[in-house]
Formats: structure tokens, C-alpha cells, sequence
């Protein structure tokens, strides 16, 4: 199944046309789906569609899938974890059947007389194209799953606080039966029920190295957007699910989660003793817990350098201390912009201020060495600037891997 060369001009020719009105047509889509299937609201983000990152995201990948309709090769690692995402979230060929019927009215209101019999079998061919590479895929992942592709209970057996705002919920199934192995970086996807009365998922990195007997999510507090004036402080579009967590959700409660998911993790099948650099943000410290403590069990020569920027408090910052203590080939470089009247240079911060690699010295972020792999997770701005200073100084594109949580990316889809 492919476009005709003329089809592929009719698609080409609407997409400046649609992207001038892209907030327009997926506003209008999700209405107007979502009125008709109200069932789907149990897959959606209802923060993100409040806040608008729900619609940009659909419009990003349809209209760069369009214009790339003859060259997709640079698009495959977004869609790689589009796929992810949506089998995290139960995500079925049929909702396929839906979105498109749906998105292509939307393409007909903002088109009007531009939208020609011609030019709707055009996008509906253009549609089918992509949606049937997203759901071979998918089909692959899902049989990987195994016996465990939709929703499965957990019970919190225990909640820990980790820094300000930030507790690690440890999770254990139900059904009491072996959970399956996955990939140190990897996220779950975790359901619940909202104040709205529909199902609301977000996906959390796994903060813990496997093991069979229980799951551990850490999870950040979202006050949302931060608005200020002179006289006061608010916030709005803030975090449901994280929030509820944290608010309502104690030991003895139950959560759904779906199998590990995620295209970035540390590949434990390949015994690669190469340095490993691991650079963090925030809450974005997750994931790296989780690689720093499979690495440290399973190959415990294999060097590992960890930088981390904070406000004011690290999340693990004790479980880091030890491993430092302990691990001979574990390194810290610590980032804090408010330090707290115990802090000490050396031991608990090293550079009171924003995060800077340049400050950091080449041999803790093993420059020198052609085989160092680095993996960083945090805010966008923040990997993106940390990715341009590694490029700067040499680092290969290959060799740099980021967790990437925007909705800018995905169609479907974390507060």
C-alpha cells in the first residue's frame, strides 16, 4: 500500500494549509471524537488536553509524517515510542478506526472546498499508511508482553519519601505471581480512577533494578504551570495522577499497571564494560537509579559517573552516597542552585549553581574514552542543552540516549 506520486502532491499541498491551523483541527478532533466515544476519555490525558499539549502532539506527528511521506527513516525512533506508549496504554488497532475517521473530518472543516474527493482518499491512504506501520509494530510489542497485554492489579505496599515532593511507591501484584524482567530505564504505565469518574494513566520510570516480587515508581509532586503576579502566587493545569498519588494514595491501596514499556534503557544483554555517564535533572533521577543499581549488581567494574542537578534536595541522595562510598568506580558530580544550611562542598553538592559540563572535569565524564555511553533525562531544555555540550566535544550522536516524556511527540499519551 502506497501513495501514487499525485497523491503524494495532494497530501504535500494541504500540509502548510493544515499547519497554519493545527491547534484548530485537533481541538475540533478531540471534541467532536470524544463526544461520540466518551469511552476514550479513559485513554487520554485530561491535563493535556486542558493545557493544549494533547492536541499539538496529534498535529506534530500527522503533519510531519505527511510531509516526510516519501522519507520516514528520520521519523522511526518517534515512532518507536509512540509504540510504546500506546501499548502502555492498551492502545488497540480498532481506536485506529476511530481517530481516523475522526481526524479526517477535522482535515475537511479547516480544508473546506480544498478537501476534493481527490484530496480525502489522498490523507485517508496517507493515514492508513502510517497507522498500519504503528500497529505491526505494536503487535510486535504486545506479543513480547506475553500473557500480560492489558491492565493488571497492585496493591502499594509501602510509600517512602525520597526528597521534597518526590515518594517512591512500592508496588506488589495481586495475583502474586513473578513479574516480568525489563530493561533499567523503562517506565509502567499506572492507572487509576479520576474525580471525573473515567480511567487516567501515566507512565513512571521504574526507580529500582528488577526484581520479581515488586515494581517501585518514584514520583514527583505537579503543581502545574506557575503563574505570578505582585500580589500572589498560582498554579494551573496541575499534575491529576501524580497528585492523587501522593494525596490519597497510601499503603493498602490499589493501582493498575500495565507491562514495562520504553525505548530508552540500558541494554543489559550487552556486557559492554565501556564508562557509563548518567546525566539528571530533577525528578528525572529515576531512571538513572534504576540503571546505577542493575549496573552495580551485574557488573560491578564497569565504571559509572552520575551528574545531577537540583533545586535544593536529591532524590536518593543517601542510597548515591553509598554507592559511592561502597563502589570504587562510581562517581558524583552534584549541581545545586539553593543550598540548605547542612549542605557541605564535597559531600553533599560539589557546584552551587545551574548545571554546567564544562565545570565538570573530562575524565568524570570519560571524554578521552570513544566507547563512553551517556544517558541524560530531565526537562527538554535541559537534555538538549546537555546533548549540545557533548556534541561539542566529540560525542557521537549514537552514543548519546535521552528520555524523552514530551507529548509533542506522541499522539496519545504523564502528570
Amino acid at each position: 500500500m502506497a501513495l501514487s506520486y499525485q497523491q503524494a502532491k495532494l497530501v504535500k499541498d494541504t500540509v502548510p494549509a493544515l499547519r497554519d491551523h493545527g491547534e484548530q483541527i485537533t481541538t475540533t478532533f478531540y471534541k467532536n471524537m470524544l463526544r461520540d466515544h466518551p469511552e476514550l476519555n479513559n485513554y487520554f490525558n485530561s491535563v493535556n488536553q486542558k493545557n493544549g499539549r494533547q492536541p499539538r502532539a496529534l498535529t506534530s506527528v500527522i503533519l510531519n509524517f505527511a510531509s516526510n511521506i516519501n522519507n520516514i527513516t528520520e521519523l522511526i525512533p518517534k515512532f518507536e515510542r509512540m509504540c510504546n506508549k500506546h501499548c502502555s496504554l492498551g492502545i488497540r488497532p480498532e481506536h485506529y478506526e476511530i481517530v481516523g475517521k475522526y481526524l479526517l473530518m477535522a482535515f475537511g472543516e479547516v480544508l473546506g472546498p480544498a478537501m476534493t474527493p481527490a484530496v480525502f482518499a489522498a490523507w485517508e491512504r496517507a493515514y492508513w499508511i502510517l497507522a498500519k506501520m504503528l500497529i505491526g509494530r505494536e503487535a510486535q510489542l504486545y506479543k513480547d508482553f506475553e500473557k500480560w497485554t492489558s491492565w493488571r492489579k497492585f496493591k502499594i505496599d509501602r510509600v517512602v519519601p525520597e526528597a521534597e515532593d518526590v515518594h517512591s511507591f512500592y508496588l506488589v501484584p495481586q495475583d502474586g505471581k513473578k513479574l516480568p524482567k525489563y530493561f533499567p530505564g523503562q517506565y509502567v504505565s499506572l492507572r487509576i480512577h479520576s474525580p471525573e469518574g473515567y480511567m487516567q494513566a501515566r507512565q513512571y520510570s521504574l526507580s529500582e533494578a528488577w526484581r520479581e516480587d515488586y515494581y517501585r515508581i518514584s514520583v514527583k509532586r505537579d503543581e502545574g504551570a506557575r503563574y505570578a503576579n505582585s500580589v500572589s502566587k498560582s498554579y494551573f493545569h496541575p499534575g491529576l495522577v501524580s497528585n492523587m498519588l501522593i494525596d490519597h494514595m497510601a499503603a493498602g491501596s490499589t493501582v493498575e499497571l500495565s507491562h514495562p514499556s520504553g525505548d530508552f534503557f540500558l541494554d543489559v544483554n550487552n556486557a559492554s564494560n565501556m564508562p557509563l555517564v548518567l546525566i539528571s535533572a530533577g525528578v528525572g533521577v529515576t531512571p538513572m537509579v534504576a540503571i546505577a543499581n542493575t549496573v552495580v549488581k551485574t557488573q560491578p567494574s564497569r565504571p559509572i559517573s552520575w551528574i545531577h542537578g537540583s533545586r535544593r534536595t536529591v532524590p536518593f541522595e543517601q542510597h548515591i552516597a553509598m554507592l559511592r562510598r561502597t563502589h570504587p568506580n562510581f562517581r558524583t558530580n552534584i549541581f545545586k542552585t539553593d543550598l540548605a544550611n547542612n549542605d557541605v562542598v564535597g559531600v553533599t553538592y560539589n557546584y552551587d549553581f545551574r548545571m554546567n559540563l564544562a565545570q565538570v572535569s573530562s575524565d568524570d565524564l570519560y571524554l578521552g574514552n570513544s566507547g563512553t555511553e551517556y544517558y541524560i533525562c530531565g526537562p527538554e531544555q535541559f537534555m538538549m542543552e546537555m546533548s549540545d555540550y557533548l556534541k561539542s566535544q566529540g560525542v557521537g550522536a549514537a552514543r548519546v540516549r535521552f528520555e524523552l516524556f514530551s507529548t509533542g511527540d506522541l499522539a496519545f499519551k504523564h502528570t
